[in-house]
Formats: structure tokens, sequence, C-alpha cells
């Protein structure tokens, strides 16, 4: 039999059901013209049901068989419904995930785990160096350092408060630190009430809140008319400047070191903010060049003026032309605050000449300085700054290099030059629309040819298949429609930012990934449909905090990785960084659909294989999953 096809008149969508007997008496004697199609499915009930007499139940197709063969498959085998509501209680918090699979099973990690960044882990960061905290980078474990287990929840997790709402409130069991309602106490940043945590906004430079602060850049620089809008903060804390941008259209990616601030990543997430954990260190930050219309420091700590200005350079890459860098915070109006930094008047004098001088030399243009904020524009082309290079080359133009490649690749100092103009009017890699119309209109990459193989053509036809598959997958998963059921989303292979177009209308948001291996690097073209994302290598874990995210999206992960690295490993990976009761879109071909599908049995996930929303003949598939609700026990009982 085909695998079951969505269809918005069936009922609720169970993992591994099989169509009801009534369904499938009614479909057979409701055709009445017969035709090929009509004869080759009333054949396959034929051959099934001689199977069923003989075997006694269907034979699971292999990797080898045919086409044909799939087409009649159906590995349901049980009517217990997938639910993809939360709906958990704390009375049953302490229960332990069943391990009744005959699948290889994954039993839980120690709850010492319950927080484990495989990449950023502390004790391991100690054996890197510790000049320009090269060690709070990316350090993956080793292969024998890899864990075989599944991350817990900690004890009394709960699903977290839906947007708008998780705005201001943290459940205090997700994230049990409260060293920051202690150390940031009087900057407002975040308070401990009861069991939960509160967040009014403030922030070490912005006491009285984001939005006020927010309103003060607003009166320096146009906020609301669409120009802007992707945004990089970096040393973001609990990120409330991102969450408060929100509002205004704007989407912000947060990102801070796993450092001595506990959990301020891990903080962002929880309140439904884009944040990833990152440092400006010695690698490229992994986004490309010209994806931020604005960049923003408050109070950072990042020495912007040290290193020949190394770290400056950085954030022009990813500046778009114009775009604006915001800074607050030391050494931005000393002559008020050197006394509170408790620091001296000649050092805060010399630190703001430093960042001036970089600034300069890299032809940015400074806007204003008014009281805490000060605020500098990067050229919308190089024609004057080229012919300033002739007078000095303090930094250089990089020579020939791909300004996009960013996954591990050395900072330097040298300046990006940015694509060649004809005038002093004409913008640098072409003009973007206003949002929202920048979200469907041609990406100047693509209209300019610059993305090897991604036409107009191609662009416009991948806007509609992904309306209808996002269709589709409503017809299955009808709470994809329901806005609050997600928050935080994932898509791990994202092309073109299809996907994160076609849900654009509900209030969350997409980390589009393109991985390194992937053989079109697209995600400038991501950026400059006002959408965010990363790069990240599948076959190591993700910068960022187990449980971040609602819903994952995997289109082709498999077949891109296949014989890079260990299925299970990518699957243990998605399972540490996907919610209790979150969901998964699995989207491959039918061979691997049905190894995944084994593996994840083993993860203790409900799961079901669904056709392909063009009928059972397609060899992808595609495999819904939702991950159990489970957590660490209770002290008492550890």
């Amino acid at each position: 039999m085909p695998f079951p096809m969505a269809n918005p008149n069936t009922p609720s969508y169970h993992p591994t059901s099989k169509p009801s007997k009534s369904n499938t008496i009614s479909s057979f004697f409701s055709w009445k013209s017969t035709n090929l199609y009509s004869l080759v499915i009333f054949l396959c009930i034929i051959s099934y049901l001689l199977g069923s007499w003989q075997h006694s139940m269907p034979t699971i197709p292999t990797a080898n068989n045919e086409l044909a063969s799939k087409d009649c498959l159906n590995i349901n085998n049980n009517n217990t419904p997938l639910d993809f509501n939360p709906h958990h209680n704390l009375n049953d918090s302490s229960l332990s995930p069943s391990h009744s699979s005959p699948h290889k099973s994954y039993p839980p990690c120690n709850v010492r785990y319950s927080e484990y960044t495989p990449c950023e882990d502390a004790k391991r960061s100690l054996r890197f160096n510790r000049d320009r905290l090269i060690y709070r980078e990316r350090h993956c474990p080793e292969k024998s350092e890899t864990l075989k287990c599944r991350i817990p929840a900690p004890f009394g997790y709960r699903n977290p408060f839906a947007w708008p709402k998780s705005r201001d409130l943290v459940w205090y069991a997700n994230v049990p630190h409260k060293e920051l309602t202690v150390e940031k106490a009087v900057q407002n940043w975040i308070r401990y009430e009861g069991e939960k945590f509160r967040f009014p906004g403030g922030g070490t430079m912005f006491p009285n809140g984001a939005d006020a602060y927010i309103d003060d850049i607003a009166k320096l620089i146009n906020l609301n008319d669409g120009s802007i809008r992707t945004a990089i903060d970096t040393g973001c804390g609990v990120a409330s400047w991102g969450a408060y941008l929100l509002s205004r259209n704007i989407m912000t990616m947060s990102f801070a070191p796993r450092d001595t601030h506990e959990a301020q990543v891990q903080f962002a997430l929880e309140r439904g903010v884009p944040a990833l954990i990152g440092i400006i260190a010695s690698k490229r930050i992994p986004y490309p060049s010209r994806a931020f219309d604005m960049a923003h420091c408050s109070r950072c700590l990042i020495p912007w003026g040290q290193f020949n200005g190394l770290y400056l350079i950085e954030v022009d890459r990813v500046l778009r032309p114009g775009g604006y860098w915001i800074l607050s915070g030391p050494p931005i109006h000393w002559k008020k605050h050197y006394k509170g930094w408790e620091r001296t008047q000649e050092d805060l004098n010399a630190e703001q000449t430093n960042i001036e001088n970089v600034a300069k030399s890299l032809c940015w243009n400074k806007v204003v300085e008014k009281d805490d904020i000060a605020i500098w524009q990067k050229p919308t082309n190089h024609l004057n700054c080229k012919v300033n290079r002739k007078l000095t080359q303090n930094p250089p133009f990089c020579p020939d290099q791909d300004p996009d490649k960013a996954w591990y690749t050395e900072m330097e100092t040298c300046l990006t030059p940015l694509p060649e103009v004809s005038s002093n009017q004409e913008i640098a890699g072409g003009e973007l629309e206003k949002w929202p119309e920048r979200l469907y209109a041609i990406p100047p990459r693509i209209s300019r040819g610059t993305v090897k193989g991604v036409t107009v053509e191609t662009f416009q036809k991948d806007a509609k298949l992904w309306s209808k598959r996002v269709s589709y997958y409503k017809n299955v998963n009808s709470q994809l429609g329901q806005a609050g059921r997600y928050r935080n989303v994932l898509d791990m292979n994202a092309y073109l930012g299809g996907f994160a177009a076609a849900l654009i209308e509900y209030p969350l948001w997409v980390m589009n990934v393109v991985p390194a291996e992937a053989k079109v690097n697209t995600l400038g073209v991501i950026y400059e449909r006002g959408l965010i994302g990363t790069y990240q290598n599948w076959c190591e874990a993700m910068s960022t905090y187990p449980r971040t995210y609602d819903l994952i999206h995997a289109d082709s992960v498999f077949s891109l990785y296949k014989d890079r690295c260990e299925m299970e490993d990518i699957l243990l990976e998605m399972d540490r960084v996907l919610r209790p009761e979150g969901s998964v879109i699995f989207r491959d071909d039918v061979d691997n659909v049905i190894k995944i599908k084994n593996i994840i049995d083993g993860l203790d996930w409900d799961s079901q294989i669904v056709d392909h929303e063009d009928g059972p003949h397609q060899r992808e598939k595609l495999l819904f999953a939702v991950k159990k609700y489970w957590t660490a026990p209770a002290a008492t009982q550890s």
C-alpha cells in the first residue's frame, strides 16, 4: 500500500496508523472509469492481501528494492496517535523515557549534561589559547569524545510561554540560574519571581528599558521605513535589544560567548529571541558579507581599537553598503561616566581615538554622537575609498577571496572590497527593497547572476514550490498553521529560504542554515530577502543550547551528509537542540527515511512516514516526528 497522503478531510494525524477500513473500501468502489492507475492500485491491494495471507505480515523493503515495491509499502504498525499538542503536566515530569523499542536504544545522559554545548564546553576550552579569547571559540569534541546518549531536560521543565508573553517571562525550572538576577540587579536585566523569571527589558546601558533606548536610536536614524530589516547584536546579554526590535519588524541575530555571564544566550532562546553562542576572536563570524543593515554593541567589551582594528574590519565585512554601526558604553560619553567605569580619562580618550581612527580607515562616516550613543555609517560603495587608498594602505583591500566564506575562516586585517560600481550614486551589490517587499523581490545576488546555477526563474519557482509544500505540511500537522504552537524554528538545509518565507505570516522565526558542504552558498540570498541564518557543518554540534527549537525542518540533509558522518550523530544532535514535545519534518530519499525512522524509534520519538505531496510514485518521502516529553529525575530520585 502507498504511504498515507495528507488530506484536510482526514481524521487527526497518527504516527503509525494504517488507513481506516471504511476509507479503503469507499475509495476502492468509488472509481467508475477504469484506467491504468486504478488497475495498478487494485493489483497492489490484491498482492498485499495475498502476502498477508501467506506470510501474516508485509515485507519491509530494503535499500535495493525497486521504487514500484516502495509505492506499495506501509510500515505503519499501530494506531497510537501522534500528538502535536504540548500536554504534559509537572506531576509527570520525573517519568523516564520508554525503552521498549526493538531498535538500538539511546539511554539518557547524566543530568550534569542538561546544558551541554559540545563545541563550547568549558573544560575542553581550557586546552586552547587564551590570547584574544580564542579558547571561547568553537572547539568541538573528537569522535571518541562524542556522547551517544540523550540530553535530559532539567526536572520540572515546562513548555515556554507563547510569544509575545515569552519575551517577558521564562520558567525558572527551564533555566535554573539566578546569578544574573544578582549580578545585573541594578541594570534591570532580569528578576526572579517565584517559579518564573521576568525580563523588564533593561540592559547595562539602558536600565530604563530597551524600548526607550531604541526610541533614542530611532531619533538618530530611521528604524521605521523598512530600510533596516536585519541587525546583529554583538555581546547581546539576554538579547533584550533584539527582543524589542521585533515589534518594529527588525530581525536581530544576537550572539554572545558562553562565559561567566551564565546562560545569557539560553535565556534569550527561552524568551523566543533569535540567538547563537559566538564570539569575535580569530575566526570570521558565521555570516556572509553584506548581511546586516545594522550592527550594535552596547558595552559589549570587545576591544574594537586593538589588533589593528581587526574586529571592526569584521563588522565591516558583514555590514551592507550604507549600513550602520551603533556603539554605546565605554568609551562613548566618557567625560560623564569615567568615574563609574573606574577608568582614567586618559585611557578612555585613547580608546575612543583608536576607534575613531579605525572607522576612518574603513571609510566610515560618523553620523552622530549624542549622549551615550554614537553611530557610524558604512559607505554605499568604495569609489572614494579606493582613491584614498592611494594615499594610505592601512588597512589594504583584501586580495581575491570569497567574502562570504565564513566557516572556520581566519579573519584578516584587510578591507573586504565591495562589488564594483560605475558611479558614486550606485549602491554596491545592488539596492534592496524595503521590508516587507524585500521578502519576494528578486535578491540582487540572483538578478546579477553571482550565485552559480540560481536564476530569477529558479528563485520564483522555489517560492511557489515552498508555498505548496508548507500547505501540504499543514494538512499533516495542523498545528503548523496555528499561531503560537511553534516559535523557534530551525531549517537545517535552507537553500533560498523558501520554507521560512512560506511561514512569514506566523509569530515565529526561522534559523536558516546553509550547510558548509552545500554545493552553492546561498546564505547571502537569504539575508537579502530579510531573513536570518548561519553556516553549519552537521557533522558537528550547533553553537546553541539544548532545547533551543520547537520545530526542525530537515530537507535532504541526510542525502547531503551521506558517507560524511554517522546518521545517528546528526540525529542525536537534533534530539539535543529540540524541545520536549517539539516536532521534526524530514524530507529525503525513501531509503534514508527508513533508516532515520529506525534510529529515531531508538530515540523514543513518535513518527510516521508520509507520501510526497506529488503522490506515492516519488522516491522522496516525508517523515513527521514528535519528541516525547521526559526529564531528568528529581534530585531525591537521582
